[in-house]
């Protein structure tokens, strides 16, 4: 039987369709934001962003393509080789690259220009593949995890000096796979320990009541018992560091540039200023909830075509949909994206083999398709 023939029969059509699903919708979904009734412009004009779009589409798939019909042994050997290029694109980008509202991300010549970040989220999961293959690798190991999460951080690290801080947690998704292959748990319970913690210090505003409350709670149990006082100076010792660090990232958050501080002030409170920082939410909130149930219908948005929500092709595409198919067609996407997600992890653990083309070509599948 001829290659191809065999590919097409393995070929997983469920998650195929959902994925051409998505893309068209999403690709729909680009020229509805973009759309002018005065002007009116063809869905294909590559003048427009769908037009652009089309052609992003379309150099995808060949990818894809190539990806699939590829022997996974080249994959295998060029894993390494291609992710220092990336890495080393990455760290040229922040010099030679295009600035766009504050963030340089691109680089190339002409109209010709590539986002290296994209590409090294497919080069990181060849590495990272590569690595956990090995039949020592063993991530309940402290030297295996940190050898990962090493893989990991160097896309990261290079990714915050465009700054691109969106890009960068993408790759936090990665930890998701290394909990299946074995990392211990309480490694992820820290973290969403110290995760809620920040979040905690970031929404209180004088942590100083929060320290009163704990010392008088402390002088309360110590005169209870001499157990319950141990218990409650282990406990006043974690709230008080728990409070140094909360002033520490109150210290840090003042340090980061002034559109991060503003992003995680609306985080809290998405009313603060609506006709300053906390606009691009507030208009948000109102194209989506104008959208009732069923929506306005296709290209006839006004909270969007008004250019009352800013960045409407891109960050804040689900307006559109929100406000043109109302809650029906929003939630009917959700269910799109949470169906392929699982189909993903099905095909994953239905894998025979650890090489880095399986699990590169789900990542690019996924990371693809989620793309504006």
């Amino acid at each position: 039987m001829r290659r191809d023939g065999l590919i097409l029969q393995k070929l997983d059509w469920i998650t195929v369709l959902i994925y051409l699903a998505l893309v068209t919708i999403g690709w729909f979904n680009i020229y509805a934001a973009v759309y002018d009734e005065q002007f009116p412009k063809s869905i294909f004009d590559l003048s427009i962003n769908s037009g652009q779009q089309l052609l992003r589409i379309g150099v995808a798939i060949v990818m894809i393509l190539l990806i699939m019909v590829a022997d996974y042994r080249l994959f295998e050997s060029l894993a390494w080789p291609l992710f220092f290029i990336f890495l080393i694109l990455l760290a040229v980008t922040p010099f030679i690259g295009k600035e766009v509202n504050g963030q340089t991300l691109t680089i190339g010549f002409g109209s010709l220009r590539i986002q290296p970040s994209e590409f090294a989220k497919f080069t990181t999961a060849l590495v990272l593949a590569k690595v956990m293959e090995l039949p020592s690798f063993d991530l309940s190991k402290r030297k295996h995890q940190l050898q990962a999460i090493g893989v990991i951080l160097l896309p990261i690290i290079l990714i915050m000096l465009q700054p691109d801080t969106g890009t960068a947690m993408v790759y936090f998704a990665f930890f998701i796979m290394f909990y299946r292959e074995g990392m211990p748990a309480n490694l992820y319970l820290f973290t969403f320990a110290l995760i809620a913690l920040s979040l905690l210090a970031l929404g209180i505003e004088n942590n100083l009541f929060l320290a009163g409350g704990v010392i008088a709670f402390t002088l309360l149990l110590y005169f209870l018992g001499k157990k319950t006082w141990q218990r409650g100076l282990v406990l006043s010792l974690f709230c008080i560091g728990a409070i140094a660090y909360a002033y520490s990232l109150d210290y840090a958050v003042e340090k980061l540039p002034q559109h991060q501080q503003n992003r995680i002030m609306v985080l809290f409170n998405p009313d603060l200023d609506p006709l300053g920082v906390g606009w691009n939410v507030t208009q948000s909130k109102i194209a989506i909830g104008s959208g009732g149930l069923w929506g306005k219908g296709y290209l006839q948005g006004t909270q969007t075509k008004f250019d009352f929500v800013p960045e409407q092709h891109t960050d804040f595409i689900f307006c559109t949909l929100g406000e043109e198919f109302g809650w029906v067609g929003s939630t009917l996407i959700i269910a799109l994206f949470c169906t392929l997600l699982l189909r993903l992890i099905f095909l994953a653990e239905r894998q025979k083999t650890a090489s880095p083309a399986s699990m590169a070509t789900v990542w690019f599948l996924f990371s693809s398709s989620t793309s504006p």
